[in-house]
């Protein structure tokens, strides 16, 4: 027997309708889908090749030849590297066909070459994230410890002793020093690849406060106090008022004496014998010596971050010697022709965080003042930066605090 059942008078019959549901976004990865694909990925070897890592998922190698040939801006082979990451982007068929072939130039830029009927190439850049980040210390044994010892990158050590190399001697900074520092994160693929700017710091040493807070005028970076001077120090533009540059900074340069090409960091200005040799910024002398290839020669430190230097003098002058303090525009001694020299002049070397690099390429930030018609703004955007320094207390330790959101 069936059963029946009756519709009451004023019922509707509902029909059940399955929810719907939407089909997941398609995956892309270097600006194409990537999901009816295979993927090898992996790093270059020592001594590896393009040729090398191509040949092994069978690519033609006459379009291995193509690849290598492409503008040199695009894509050098010869600056592959071990430990650089590429992918390999695999049909899904029997043969496994490559279809794509992706080199990592760096953290951020890539190169993606096509392979699916001739090879075309593209060049593309991973998307960068900036995180707020606050940390503050206290001095226990060194300011690369300190950084170290929660994790943060010494690089953020090296570029809060930028912020304050003029009014702090970090080679010399005491145990219970303590600082706050605002800064900035760059993220790819959520992965830490490197220190961004300081934007705001505050530096206590041996009781005596300081402050620094990054400022743009006309593209160029610089620091400032809470009052509006600048934490930077002038550099004359030579170390000799009437010179001529006789050879310039260069990764290689003919030796007159030695008869054969080697690197040239520095700048010779050719003047005559005994013309006064200037103190480039106030600092203090820090070598006095002779050597065979440099003659006599004088090392002047202007802070934890610069140095220069000066060879084939004739003599010092008087007083100068190791731990004496000079200021800009001092005469410290006289050009000549000692050590390896063919003629008089003045060999100028400058060191930035223990590097050799060309003087007269460094665009340093002003050294004066904040200008009056930058003051207002200036003032009205430090000002709750400052108060972020203020406010946010020392730890016993040193600690890391959450990004700021």
């Amino acid at each position: 027997m069936i059963a029946c059942s009756e519709q009451k008078s004023g019922e509707q019959s509902q029909t059940l309708q399955a929810p719907k549901i939407e089909p997941p976004p398609p995956t892309i990865e270097y600006g194409f889908v990537v999901d009816s694909l295979g993927k090898q990925s992996s790093q270059v070897k020592r001594n590896e090749t393009l040729a090398d890592i191509l040949t092994s998922f069978n690519v033609p190698y006459p379009d291995i030849v193509k690849m290598a040939n492409v503008p040199v801006d695009v894509f050098d082979e010869r600056y592959m590297k071990p430990g650089d990451n590429y992918t390999i982007y695999l049909a899904q068929d029997s043969a496994q066909t490559p279809l794509y072939f992706v080199y990592e130039k760096n953290p951020i830029d890539y190169v993606v070459f096509g392979l699916k009927d001739s090879v075309q190439v593209r060049v593309g850049a991973k998307d960068v994230v900036t995180k707020q980040r606050f940390f503050t210390g206290k001095i226990e044994t060194s300011l690369y410890e300190t950084f170290i010892q929660d994790s943060i990158s010494p690089m953020l050590a090296l570029k809060l002793a930028n912020v304050f190399a003029w009014q702090i001697d970090f080679y010399r900074i005491q145990k219970d020093d303590h600082f706050k520092v605002f800064y900035e994160e760059h993220y790819v693929d959520n992965e830490l690849i490197s220190i961004g700017e300081v934007k705001a710091a505050y530096f206590n040493h041996i009781g005596e406060p300081f402050y620094g807070f990054e400022y743009v005028i006309d593209d160029i970076q610089a620091y400032f106090d809470e009052n509006g001077n600048s934490l930077e120090k002038e550099f004359l533009k030579a170390p000799l008022k009437f010179s001529r540059i006789s050879s310039g900074y260069s990764r290689s340069r003919f030796h007159p004496i030695l008869k054969r090409y080697r690197p040239h960091r520095a700048i010779d200005y050719a003047a005559p014998r005994g013309t006064p040799v200037l103190a480039v910024a106030d600092g203090v002398v820090s070598k006095k010596d002779y050597s065979k290839s440099a003659g006599y020669y004088l090392k002047i430190r202007h802070n934890s971050t610069y140095v220069s230097g000066y060879l084939h003098l004739m003599k010092y002058a008087k007083s100068i010697r190791p731990g004496v303090a000079v200021k800009q525009g001092q005469t410290i001694a006289y050009v000549g022709s000692t050590g390896l020299s063919t003629g008089p002049h003045l060999d100028f070397r400058f060191w930035k965080n223990g590097s050799l690099v060309n003087y007269r390429m460094l665009e340093f930030p002003p050294a004066h003042p904040i200008e009056e018609k930058y003051r207002e703004d200036y003032l009205s955007r430090i000002k709750p930066l400052k108060q972020m320094l203020d406010e946010k207390k020392l730890p016993m330790l040193a600690t890391k605090t959450p990004a700021i959101k």
